[in-house]
């Protein structure tokens, strides 16, 4: 048997970006799962990616150091690191981009200055930093995450903290925004046995803060919402379709050259198993 005639493997899991896919747009959850087609580099991505290491690290400094100038300083060797870890991120800046480059990187400074006019970092200690949690389901799904930051206060409340890069929502859609917290309170709920006191999102383009405090009712009623999430992904790896769901995101798809909406034509669905998720012994 050659490797064409091997199967993938999909595992039998649902994170917060994966379902946001699916609801979006089944075709993309396809690309992106299944056929798991490669992506360019986005700088805004990857500079998010690079200011979530940085603070990660900068957490693991002693609190008196946990200063702007300390964060600006780590920020080099943290790109170092990624480019390392990522070949394909080469692709961002050539050797005549290097304008384009300092750029970039003082954007992320602005983004780190914000983060520190929203809180002092001095003043924390955070339980976890990028913790990966889940929980497996009687039929056999999990359901999973990485959690930027877990607060624990001395009284046992827990604060689950996120960052994001770009401007905080619209009012209308912050609702939306709040989904992937309330996916983390249920798993966090579920394994620990304690629903989060608080959930909070980070916003170091505007500045702007959104919190939430989670209610068992809605964090059952997101049990149930992923439980038919998932057996509507695997109604359609039963029937093999994936449909385009065309939207405002379309703009930002790098897979539109494959997608029917924009007369493409996806490329044959490779073989594949739907695997439970080996648990920790």
């Amino acid at each position: 048997m050659d490797d064409s005639d091997t199967p993938l493997t999909v595992r039998r899991s649902l994170s917060p970006s994966r379902a946001g896919d699916f609801q979006n747009c089944p075709l993309l959850y396809r690309f992106r799962t299944i056929d798991r087609l490669p992506e360019p580099a986005d700088p805004v991505m990857v500079r998010g990616t690079l200011v979530h290491a940085v603070l990660e690290d900068l957490f693991g400094e002693p609190a008196p150091g946990r200063t702007l100038d300390r964060a600006v300083e780590l920020l080099p060797g943290e790109w170092d690191k990624l480019r390392a870890e990522e070949p394909r991120l080469a692709e961002l800046f050539t050797a005549d981009q290097a304008a384009d480059e300092t750029a970039w990187l003082a954007s992320a400074v602005d983004l780190l200055r914000t983060y520190f006019d929203m809180e002092d970092p001095r003043w924390l200690e955070p339980a976890s930093r990028e913790e990966r949690v889940g929980y497996e389901l009687e039929s056999g799904v999990t359901f999973a995450g990485i959690v930027d930051r877990i607060d624990i206060a001395p009284d046992g409340r827990i604060r689950v903290v996120d960052y994001k890069t770009g401007r905080g929502p619209n009012p209308r859609f912050e609702d939306k925004a709040m989904f992937q917290m309330r996916f983390y309170a249920l798993v966090i709920w579920r394994t620990r046995g304690v629903i989060p006191t608080l959930l909070q999102l980070m916003y170091f383009g505007d500045g702007t803060l959104l919190t939430y405090e989670p209610e068992e009712q809605e964090l059952l009623a997101t049990e149930r919402k992923l439980v038919a999430l998932w057996s509507a992904i695997e109604r359609a790896i039963e029937l093999r379709d994936f449909p385009p769901r065309k939207s405002g995101l379309c703009g930002w798809c790098a897979h539109q050259a494959l997608c029917p909406e924009f007369g493409g034509t996806p490329p044959e669905m490779p073989l594949f198993e739907i695997v439970n998720v080996p648990q920790a012994s």
